[in-house]
Protein backbone atom coordinates (compact mmCIF):
# COMPACT_ATOMS: atom_id res chain seq x y z
CA UNK A 1 0.00 0.00 0.00
CA UNK A 2 1.77 3.66 -0.86
CA UNK A 3 2.03 6.40 1.84
CA UNK A 4 3.63 8.66 -1.13
CA UNK A 5 4.58 11.81 0.66
CA UNK A 6 1.86 11.35 3.23
CA UNK A 7 3.63 13.20 6.38
CA UNK A 8 3.33 10.63 9.15
CA UNK A 9 4.37 11.29 13.12
CA UNK A 10 5.12 8.06 14.87
CA UNK A 11 5.39 8.93 18.90
CA UNK A 12 7.90 6.25 20.75
CA UNK A 13 9.49 5.46 17.07
CA UNK A 14 13.68 5.63 18.48
CA UNK A 15 12.48 1.94 19.24
CA UNK A 16 10.74 -1.19 19.16
CA UNK A 17 7.40 -1.22 17.75
CA UNK A 18 7.31 2.74 16.71
CA UNK A 19 10.95 2.42 15.00
CA UNK A 20 9.79 -0.46 13.02
CA UNK A 21 5.97 1.32 12.20
CA UNK A 22 8.52 4.43 11.05
CA UNK A 23 10.41 1.90 8.74
CA UNK A 24 7.83 0.63 7.13
CA UNK A 25 6.17 3.65 6.62
CA UNK A 26 9.02 4.62 4.99
CA UNK A 27 9.18 2.29 2.50
CA UNK A 28 5.49 2.52 1.52
CA UNK A 29 7.06 6.32 0.74
CA UNK A 30 6.48 8.42 3.84
CA UNK A 31 7.47 11.37 4.79
CA UNK A 32 8.01 10.54 8.56
CA UNK A 33 8.57 11.99 12.13
CA UNK A 34 10.54 10.21 14.73
CA UNK A 35 9.01 11.66 17.61
CA UNK A 36 10.62 10.73 21.06
CA UNK A 37 11.91 11.84 24.36
CA UNK A 38 14.76 10.37 23.69
CA UNK A 39 15.98 13.11 20.76
CA UNK A 40 19.45 11.99 20.60
CA UNK A 41 17.86 8.65 19.84
CA UNK A 42 15.48 9.41 17.78
CA UNK A 43 18.00 11.92 15.57
CA UNK A 44 19.87 8.48 14.93
CA UNK A 45 17.02 6.80 13.68
CA UNK A 46 16.19 9.26 11.56
CA UNK A 47 19.70 9.66 10.33
CA UNK A 48 19.76 5.51 9.92
CA UNK A 49 16.52 5.47 8.01
CA UNK A 50 17.26 8.60 5.75
CA UNK A 51 21.01 9.86 5.72
CA UNK A 52 20.21 12.90 3.64
CA UNK A 53 17.74 14.08 6.18
CA UNK A 54 15.01 14.77 3.58
CA UNK A 55 12.16 11.88 4.39
CA UNK A 56 12.72 11.64 8.16
CA UNK A 57 13.61 13.75 11.04
CA UNK A 58 13.94 13.79 15.09
CA UNK A 59 11.76 15.44 17.23
CA UNK A 60 12.02 15.33 21.24
CA UNK A 61 8.32 15.01 22.46
CA UNK A 62 7.45 14.16 25.72
CA UNK A 63 3.84 13.20 24.98
CA UNK A 64 2.13 14.26 28.26
CA UNK A 65 3.72 17.69 28.37
CA UNK A 66 1.68 20.22 26.18
CA UNK A 67 3.46 23.14 25.31
CA UNK A 68 6.78 20.07 23.92
CA UNK A 69 3.44 18.03 21.92
CA UNK A 70 1.96 21.34 20.49
CA UNK A 71 5.53 22.88 19.33
CA UNK A 72 6.55 19.25 18.02
CA UNK A 73 3.64 18.60 15.91
CA UNK A 74 3.76 22.04 14.42
CA UNK A 75 7.55 22.03 13.61
CA UNK A 76 6.51 18.76 11.98
CA UNK A 77 3.86 20.02 9.65
CA UNK A 78 6.30 23.35 8.96
CA UNK A 79 8.96 20.97 8.22
CA UNK A 80 6.93 18.90 5.71
CA UNK A 81 3.91 20.69 5.26
CA UNK A 82 1.38 19.52 7.20
CA UNK A 83 0.02 16.31 9.22
CA UNK A 84 -1.46 13.10 7.68
CA UNK A 85 -1.25 10.37 9.55
CA UNK A 86 -0.88 9.76 13.83
CA UNK A 87 0.57 6.48 15.33
CA UNK A 88 0.42 7.25 18.79
CA UNK A 89 2.71 4.82 19.93
CA UNK A 90 4.76 6.06 22.98
CA UNK A 91 3.71 3.73 26.39
CA UNK A 92 5.62 2.38 29.34
CA UNK A 93 4.86 -0.67 31.74
CA UNK A 94 4.81 -1.33 35.28
CA UNK A 95 3.45 -4.00 36.65
CA UNK A 96 2.08 -4.66 40.59
CA UNK A 97 -0.41 -6.05 42.54
CA UNK A 98 -3.36 -3.57 43.20
CA UNK A 99 -3.79 -3.33 46.29
CA UNK A 100 0.16 -2.01 46.35
CA UNK A 101 0.15 -0.23 43.67
CA UNK A 102 2.41 3.04 43.84
CA UNK A 103 -0.09 5.88 43.17
CA UNK A 104 2.54 8.07 41.38
CA UNK A 105 3.19 5.01 39.57
CA UNK A 106 -0.45 4.68 38.33
CA UNK A 107 -0.78 8.11 37.37
CA UNK A 108 2.67 8.34 35.54
CA UNK A 109 1.47 5.32 32.87
CA UNK A 110 -2.00 6.86 32.53
CA UNK A 111 0.25 9.85 31.38
CA UNK A 112 1.99 8.80 28.86
CA UNK A 113 -0.89 6.39 27.84
CA UNK A 114 -4.14 8.60 27.92
CA UNK A 115 -3.00 12.20 28.41
CA UNK A 116 -0.25 11.54 25.81
CA UNK A 117 -3.03 10.51 23.16
CA UNK A 118 -5.27 13.46 23.33
CA UNK A 119 -2.63 15.97 23.33
CA UNK A 120 -0.60 14.13 20.41
CA UNK A 121 -4.46 14.08 18.80
CA UNK A 122 -5.45 17.52 19.74
CA UNK A 123 -2.32 18.78 17.79
CA UNK A 124 -3.04 16.60 14.73
CA UNK A 125 -6.40 17.11 14.40
CA UNK A 126 -6.16 21.14 14.02
CA UNK A 127 -3.61 20.56 11.59
CA UNK A 128 -5.69 17.75 9.83
CA UNK A 129 -8.78 19.92 9.63
CA UNK A 130 -7.06 22.97 8.59
CA UNK A 131 -5.44 21.14 5.67
CA UNK A 132 -8.72 19.29 4.45
CA UNK A 133 -7.01 16.04 3.03
CA UNK A 134 -8.36 14.08 5.69
CA UNK A 135 -6.03 11.83 7.83
CA UNK A 136 -5.81 8.60 9.88
CA UNK A 137 -5.27 8.69 13.79
CA UNK A 138 -3.83 5.20 14.87
CA UNK A 139 -3.59 4.21 18.04
CA UNK A 140 -1.40 1.70 19.97
CA UNK A 141 -3.66 -0.60 22.30
CA UNK A 142 -3.37 -4.01 23.12
CA UNK A 143 -4.68 -7.37 23.35
CA UNK A 144 -5.20 -5.69 26.98
CA UNK A 145 -7.79 -3.14 25.31
CA UNK A 146 -9.86 -6.14 25.03
CA UNK A 147 -8.70 -8.26 28.34
CA UNK A 148 -7.29 -8.33 31.52
CA UNK A 149 -4.28 -10.09 33.41
CA UNK A 150 -3.23 -9.91 36.74
CA UNK A 151 -0.57 -7.52 37.62
CA UNK A 152 -1.52 -4.70 34.93
CA UNK A 153 -4.55 -2.42 36.54
CA UNK A 154 -3.70 0.49 34.83
CA UNK A 155 -2.17 -0.76 31.73
CA UNK A 156 -5.31 -2.44 31.47
CA UNK A 157 -7.57 0.80 32.28
CA UNK A 158 -5.16 2.84 29.95
CA UNK A 159 -5.71 0.41 26.66
CA UNK A 160 -9.13 0.05 27.42
CA UNK A 161 -9.55 4.06 27.10
CA UNK A 162 -7.56 4.06 23.78
CA UNK A 163 -10.76 2.70 22.52
CA UNK A 164 -13.14 4.81 23.89
CA UNK A 165 -10.81 8.18 22.89
CA UNK A 166 -10.58 6.18 19.18
CA UNK A 167 -14.03 5.91 18.38
CA UNK A 168 -15.10 9.86 19.13
CA UNK A 169 -12.43 10.93 17.32
CA UNK A 170 -14.07 8.74 14.31
CA UNK A 171 -16.76 10.42 15.11
CA UNK A 172 -16.09 13.85 15.32
CA UNK A 173 -13.23 13.29 12.43
CA UNK A 174 -15.97 12.20 9.72
CA UNK A 175 -16.71 14.72 8.02
CA UNK A 176 -12.79 16.20 7.80
CA UNK A 177 -12.15 12.81 6.18
CA UNK A 178 -10.11 11.54 9.37
CA UNK A 179 -10.50 7.94 10.30
CA UNK A 180 -9.35 6.81 13.59
CA UNK A 181 -8.40 2.97 15.04
CA UNK A 182 -6.59 1.19 17.27
CA UNK A 183 -3.92 -1.89 16.98
CA UNK A 184 -4.30 -4.18 19.53
CA UNK A 185 -0.90 -6.45 19.45
CA UNK A 186 -0.64 -9.39 21.70
CA UNK A 187 3.00 -9.82 23.48
CA UNK A 188 5.70 -8.53 21.22
CA UNK A 189 8.93 -9.46 22.17
CA UNK A 190 9.92 -5.79 22.83
CA UNK A 191 12.23 -4.23 25.25
CA UNK A 192 8.79 -3.14 27.62
CA UNK A 193 8.05 -7.12 27.63
CA UNK A 194 11.56 -8.33 28.36
CA UNK A 195 11.13 -6.16 31.23
CA UNK A 196 7.98 -7.74 32.59
CA UNK A 197 9.32 -11.35 32.26
CA UNK A 198 11.37 -11.15 35.26
CA UNK A 199 9.47 -9.17 36.84
CA UNK A 200 6.12 -11.16 36.34
CA UNK A 201 8.03 -14.27 37.26
CA UNK A 202 9.38 -12.98 40.76
CA UNK A 203 5.47 -11.54 41.26
CA UNK A 204 3.73 -15.41 40.12
CA UNK A 205 6.85 -17.01 41.45
CA UNK A 206 7.51 -18.45 38.39
CA UNK A 207 10.15 -19.51 35.96
CA UNK A 208 11.00 -17.11 33.36
CA UNK A 209 10.42 -19.69 30.74
CA UNK A 210 7.21 -20.52 32.76
CA UNK A 211 6.08 -16.94 32.36
CA UNK A 212 6.72 -17.16 28.37
CA UNK A 213 4.84 -19.97 27.90
CA UNK A 214 1.98 -20.35 30.57
CA UNK A 215 1.35 -16.88 30.92
CA UNK A 216 2.46 -14.53 27.83
CA UNK A 217 1.71 -17.23 25.10
CA UNK A 218 -0.54 -20.15 26.58
CA UNK A 219 -3.69 -18.55 24.67
CA UNK A 220 -2.14 -18.04 21.69
CA UNK A 221 -2.65 -20.74 18.37
CA UNK A 222 1.12 -21.29 17.64
CA UNK A 223 3.06 -20.33 20.79
CA UNK A 224 4.32 -17.55 19.15
CA UNK A 225 4.94 -13.99 20.00
CA UNK A 226 3.99 -11.18 17.90
CA UNK A 227 5.90 -9.13 15.86
CA UNK A 228 6.73 -6.01 15.62
CA UNK A 229 6.67 -6.79 11.49
CA UNK A 230 2.91 -8.25 12.48
CA UNK A 231 2.17 -4.55 14.07
CA UNK A 232 4.19 -2.74 11.71
CA UNK A 233 2.44 -4.09 8.42
CA UNK A 234 -0.85 -3.17 10.21
CA UNK A 235 -0.17 -0.15 10.30
CA UNK A 236 0.44 0.76 7.32
CA UNK A 237 -2.71 -1.26 5.79
CA UNK A 238 -4.65 1.34 8.50
CA UNK A 239 -2.79 4.74 7.20
CA UNK A 240 -3.34 4.08 3.77
CA UNK A 241 -6.49 2.84 3.79
CA UNK A 242 -8.70 5.08 1.65
CA UNK A 243 -12.08 5.72 3.23
CA UNK A 244 -14.41 6.03 5.69
CA UNK A 245 -15.23 2.48 6.07
CA UNK A 246 -12.22 1.76 8.31
CA UNK A 247 -13.17 3.61 11.30
CA UNK A 248 -13.58 2.99 15.36
CA UNK A 249 -12.30 0.34 15.01
CA UNK A 250 -9.89 -2.10 17.00
CA UNK A 251 -8.02 -4.67 15.27
CA UNK A 252 -6.05 -7.41 17.42
CA UNK A 253 -2.60 -8.81 15.91
CA UNK A 254 -2.11 -11.58 18.83
CA UNK A 255 -1.59 -14.82 17.19
CA UNK A 256 -5.09 -15.70 18.19
CA UNK A 257 -4.29 -14.53 22.33
CA UNK A 258 -7.48 -12.90 22.05
CA UNK A 259 -10.14 -13.26 19.76
CA UNK A 260 -13.42 -11.35 19.27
Amino acid sequence: MSLTDKVCVVTGAASGIGKDIARQFLDAGAKVAIADLNIDAANATAKEFDPEGKRAMGVAMDVTDEAQVDAGIAAIAKAFGGIDVLVSNAGIQIVGPLESYKYADWKKLLAIHLDGAFLTTRACLQHMYAQGRGGSIIYMGSAHSKEASVLKAPYVTAKHGLIGLAKVVAKEGAKHGVRSNVICPGFVRTPLVEKQIPEQAKALGLTEAEVIKNVMLKETVDGEFTTVDDVARTAVFLASFPTNALTGQSIVVSHGWFMQ
